[in-house]
């Protein structure tokens, strides 16, 4: 699981937890020894596409396709609603 501290052990030692992290350790905060909380470094440089797709696709949040898209279908050119009602009434 990496490193662990308790809530107690976070606050007395947190200088040292921020050395870790700098040094690209995630650590993990626990309460009653359930985790709660995961520190860890921020990126310091943009993520491409492909990276956060991959990380989505990861965590289960994204589901890749499976085939080639479906072709685009133009949107068809016929009067809407409002023209139609129009039509009726002056019927």
């Amino acid at each position: 699981m990496g490193i662990t501290y308790s809530t107690y052990e976070a606050k007395a030692r947190f200088s040292e937890v921020l050395r870790q992290v700098r040094a690209g350790e995630t650590v993990t905060v626990t309460y009653r020894g359930e985790p709660v909380a995961e520190i860890h470094p921020i990126q310091q440089r943009p993520r491409t596409t492909e990276e956060r797709l991959a990380e989505l696709e990861g965590r289960g949040e994204l589901v890749p396709p499976t085939g080639p898209p479906e072709p685009f279908r133009a949107v068809m050119d016929r009067p809407g609603a409002l023209e139609q009602f129009l039509a009726d009434r002056d019927e």
